[in-house]
């Protein structure tokens, strides 16, 4: 029976509890570059349908309605303070009713709220009207 000591070395060393990542991030970086080359790129288009560049200038010029979106809501036609929405859309429709359908320039105020605009937009299109326009957006730079 014998004993075998040497003098020096170490005991064996203790194992790695450590985990390894970088196979986990080599992976994951394979599975993104996967990911994004299989995604379609998405294009964000909207069709306008724009005058051709020989097109005659109208004979008579258009009739233009002010609506002005105001704070509160307040909507304003031509300087005069509608009701409430109803009332808007009254005259949308009798705007839309027109043998000369007019052109409808929305102009909101600084302080006023999306939705109103939005709701705005929204009646001139439920009545019919397909000449609106956005009008003072200098006014948000």
């Amino acid at each position: 029976m014998g004993l075998n000591i040497r003098a020096g070395v170490e005991p064996d060393p203790e194992p790695m509890v450590d985990i390894n990542t970088t196979p986990l991030v080599d992976v994951l970086l394979v599975l993104l570059v996967m990911l994004i080359i299989t995604i379609p790129i998405q294009l964000h288009a909207v069709n306008l349908e724009m005058p051709g560049r020989n097109a005659p200038p109208p004979l008579t010029p258009p009739q233009v309605v002010r609506l002005d979106v105001n704070p509160g809501p307040q909507f304003v036609w031509n300087d005069e303070v509608l009701a409430d929405r109803a009332a808007l859309e009254a005259k949308l429709r009798d705007a839309a009713g027109q043998a000369e359908v007019p052109e409808i320039h929305v102009r909101p105020h600084a302080r006023a709220k999306y939705e109103a605009v939005a709701q705005a937009l929204s009646s001139a299109q439920r009545a019919g009207l397909v000449k609106i326009g956005l009008v003072g957006s200098e006014q948000f730079r």
